[in-house]
């Protein structure tokens, strides 16, 4: 039997982790258990904000479970600002494997930056937009709707990362309004050094905020209005990846084969994500 080979502390703090997270717990361990566990060790591992709930959860599971220790850096999956995971990989900081929009990963791929083949999608991802608490919540179901909200805004915030650049570069401009909204836009920087949009709109410095729903859901002081409309929504997900450098390949395949697993689809969803279908 599997949780024969956990000691006593390991099996009382195995019942303390929610259901899902137990789950996935037992079945890291029967894998381990079957393929033989490799030697402890360090995977390094660069996520971007969008997944990181997610890896939050599972990741303390499947160190539990895997002995492995996660080292964890945390970036925007693209942009040109120091934290940025593909700045990262060129300055040559070291990572084992990367968490971050898919896109993102095919590009890094490109520049040898991860391994071809290696992506793995674990979910999908939707744009959405808070308010400050309090405040009226607007009307964006339909493309002219939102395209009046977006007019009608003294201001409005969005990330640094993947939706930012596809609101500043592409919807702005595809919905006609670029121009009547440059001077009241800002781009806010992201964790780590930054902050999630949701709470610069918390404190009142933008009226309305846009970032993955994962990014919004959680944070105090907003409420959540909504996904924009699906014909407007880019096409994001959020996949695992081995780098070109790692120096723990079995186990970062063994961390992103546990993420992408049909068990993290309960944590998937609790974050606002959704999990790839036909996993």
């Amino acid at each position: 039997m599997v949780l024969s080979a956990f000691n006593a502390r390991t099996l009382k703090e195995l019942m303390k982790l929610s259901p899902p997270v137990r789950w996935l717990f037992t079945i890291c361990a029967a894998v381990l258990s079957i393929t033989g566990a490799a030697a402890a060790a360090d995977v390094h591992v660069m996520i971007s904000a969008g997944f990181y709930a997610v890896y939050s959860e599972l990741g303390p599971a499947f160190e539990r479970a895997s002995g492995h220790h996660l080292v964890t850096t945390r970036g925007p999956s693209l942009g040109d600002s120091p934290e940025a995971i593909p700045t990262r990989l060129a300055r040559g900081e070291a990572a084992d494997v990367v968490i971050l929009d898919g896109g993102s990963a095919d590009e890094l791929a490109k520049r040898g930056f991860v391994q071809a083949g290696s992506k793995i999608l674990l979910a999908r991802s939707l744009v959405g937009m808070v308010v400050r608490a309090g405040a009226a919540k607007p009307d964006i179901s339909s493309v002219e709707a939102f395209r009046k909200v977006l007019l009608a805004a003294k201001s409005i915030a969005y990330s640094d990362s993947a939706s930012g650049i596809y609101l500043s570069t592409t919807l702005f401009a595809k919905l006609g309004v670029a121009e009547q909204l440059a001077g009241k836009t800002q781009k806010v920087r992201g964790p780590p050094s930054g902050e999630p949009v949701a709470a610069v709109v918390a404190r009142g410095e933008a009226e309305i905020g846009f970032q993955q729903v994962s990014e919004l859901i959680n944070v105090p002081g907003v409420t959540f209005v909504g996904t924009i409309p699906a014909e407007l929504q880019p096409d994001v997900s959020f996949a695992g990846a081995l780098t070109s450098t790692a120096r723990q390949p079995e186990a970062a395949r063994a961390l992103i084969r546990f993420l992408a697993s049909p068990e993290a689809a309960t944590t998937i969803l609790k974050a606002g994500l959704t999990p790839v279908s036909g996993r």
